[in-house]
């Protein structure tokens, strides 16, 4: 029987150009092909000489390999809910979105060697309530109203698969989407810890409160999502047990620590729980601005890491099996590889943790 002959991918090469932030025009240009040529490639009406493809792949920096491998999963931008989407411009929310495919298509890679935890998320579409939808998924999970020790680390307990977001650029802090019942959240680990964990917050709201929402980037869901984000990190009854009547600059930088977050988000948390006035919120943002807090978080808390991704590479690395080798498995670029995990994957001398316990990882028998 004659083996089938791979064509080539019209998608991938679409994927690739978009991931290259390159448009239809200049990467006709670089490759030395003619626009038309390179449109009627993404339109899948042409196939492309060994010569053309290998130009392609060479400005797109992507093995060609890749643009004649099987079908990949593409992610669209309506099924997508982006944090800070009203500052990005087409070509990074697309970039953003390409990374999400990879991301799904790294997935499940994994999933067909490891048993990964399942999806224990709650469905609260109908809860019109952020505050109280926050307090649900925390009795869900058993959580009372202890501060969260680590975001990313008990997210991927519960199910959701967490990848970095490569591109450093200050217009997309995350988004999230689900692909066959399973969560994803995509991070920009250029940001403080602290926006890192309140982002991840942000979008487990979405993930929650959204799933069935067609209005993904309005003001509206982004307001939720924030208060959700807000409540789930800060439970109201937590903080009414644990901050001082005199609420002061001293008290917001002495107290966030406690529930992981930036000080101007702890102090916006207090003042929707009325425990200051306005004029207090005002003047301790002021405050703060001065002290360097709205451009960062000095001697803010260490970046979180994933439990999931140095468990996967140590296996491989026990086996002798490199990342490069896996991308090469994957015919993906290791940069590309790289940038998913970027900054979540390096293993901890204090893996022991409660959540990095409860994760079920072991390895795919069938």
């Amino acid at each position: 029987m004659t083996a089938k002959l791979k064509l080539f991918n019209q998608e991938k090469l679409k994927l690739a150009r978009t991931r290259r932030h390159l448009t239809k025009r200049k990467l006709a240009e670089r490759a030395e092909v003619s626009a038309l040529t390179l449109t009627r490639l993404e339109q899948g009406k042409n196939q492309p000489d060994a010569t053309t493809a290998k130009r392609l792949a060479c400005v797109l920096k992507y093995p060609v390999e890749f643009f004649f491998g099987d079908e990949l999963e593409v992610i669209t931008p309506n099924t997508v809910s982006f944090r800070g989407f009203t500052r990005m411009t087409a070509k990074e929310r697309d970039a953003a979105v390409a990374a999400g495919s990879l991301g799904l298509y790294l997935s499940r890679w994994v999933e067909e060697r490891f048993v990964l935890p399942e999806n224990q998320l709650l469905d609260l579409s109908h809860e019109t309530d952020p505050e109280m939808a926050a307090e649900y998924l925390r009795q869900h999970w058993s959580l009372g109203n202890r501060p969260i020790g680590h975001m990313i680390q008990m997210l991927e307990t519960y199910g959701v698969r967490v990848f970095s977001l490569s591109e450093n650029t200050a217009s997309v802090d995350a988004f999230s989407f689900w692909y066959d019942n399973t969560p994803f959240i995509f991070l920009n680990n250029f940001k403080t810890a602290e926006h890192s964990v309140f982002d991840a917050a942000h979008e487990l709201g979405h993930l929650v409160m959204h799933k069935r929402s067609n209005l993904r980037d309005s003001k509206s869901v982004e307001r939720e999502a924030n208060h959700f984000a807000s409540a789930f990190l800060m439970p109201r009854d937590d903080i009414l047990t644990r901050v001082s009547p005199l609420i002061n600059v001293s008290t917001v930088l002495d107290s966030k620590t406690r529930w992981r977050v930036s000080a101007l988000a702890f102090t916006y948390r207090l003042r929707k729980l009325n425990l200051i006035s306005e004029w207090q919120y005002k003047s301790i943002c002021m405050k703060l601005g001065k002290l360097g807090y709205r451009s960062g978080e000095p001697g803010g808390i260490d970046p979180e890491e994933s439990a999931i991704w140095p468990k996967v590479f140590s296996q491989f690395w026990s086996e002798k099996v490199t990342k490069q080798e896996i991308a090469e498995e994957l015919c993906l670029p290791i940069d590309e590889l790289n940038g998913l995990v970027w900054g979540i994957s390096k293993p901890k001398a204090d893996a022991a943790s409660q959540s990095a316990n409860r994760l079920r990882l072991i390895e795919n028998s069938e």
